[in-house]
């Protein structure tokens, strides 16, 4: 069975828009895991947008005793304050993912120079404490490649290409996906294991589940925007249909 870890940074997105903690963050970690979910992503940024380093901090308590059964992803850029972080709650699961000035959202995976070199000893002190580590990638051989060249434990396959491949019907859908299978059989043979995320939803969820060797997607955006008109329970609930 593929693992569905919930992105709950639109919750706390939500939140900041009008300020006190309604609503809360935790609750809707205690919905998804009472619908039987399998992880828990957050992605705290530096300008503190939506998930902060206290709320990091509170999951991670909620969570004890759940772990490794529920697993805790934490995701972000290779910045000093979120290393610290990460070092400090020892997540299940650190994926590091390239972060340009001014996006809304993740729009490439990284790419082969110094930046990606830099992380060789960041992945390095995440793996002696037990944390796996998971580099956010594009669908290209050469970048999973990459990933495995500086330790990385596995990949995640940023799939927004995918998800507007499928928008424009199966000749294109398939297509794009062909190049997330040679991905994930590079990914394989290197001995890493596979994630994804970025746009999956209900619908082109049904392809994507086919990859081979995927072992967990990361999904946020879509099951906040369906929860909204059919409660956040019901949405944790079809998407682990759609996964089994």
């Amino acid at each position: 069975m593929i693992r569905l870890s919930v992105n709950v940074n639109k919750v706390a997105t939500l939140r900041n828009s009008r300020g006190g903690r309604e609503p809360r963050l935790l609750d809707a970690v205690d919905v998804c895991l009472r619908a039987g979910v399998q992880g828990i992503t957050v992605h705290p940024r530096a300008d503190r947008r939506h998930i902060t380093p206290a709320d990091v901090r509170e999951i991670a308590a909620r969570l004890q005793g759940l772990r490794p059964a529920v697993e805790y992803n934490i995701e972000g850029d290779a910045r000093e304050e979120l290393i610290g972080l990460v070092h400090e709650v020892r997540p299940d699961q650190c994926t590091l993912v390239p972060v340009a000035p001014g996006e809304i959202t993740s729009q490439a995976g990284w790419q082969p120079g110094g930046q990606t070199e830099q992380l060789r000893p960041i992945i390095a002190g995440f793996k002696s404490r037990g944390i796996r580590v998971s580099l956010f990638v594009d669908p290209e051989e050469d970048a999973v490649a990459l990933a495995a060249s500086v330790g990385a434990d596995r990949v995640e396959l940023y799939t927004e290409p995918f998800a507007r491949a499928f928008e424009r019907g199966a000749g294109p859908a398939g297509q794009c996906f062909d190049r997330y299978v040679r991905a994930a059989e590079k990914a394989h043979a290197l001995g890493l294991g596979v994630n994804a995320g970025h746009d999956l939803d209900l619908e082109n969820l049904v392809l994507f589940r086919t990859l081979p060797h995927l072992d967990e997607v990361s999904i946020g955006h879509a099951i906040m925007s369906r929860a909204i008109f059919v409660g956040l329970g019901t949405v944790v609930r079809e998407y682990l249909a759609v996964l089994v």
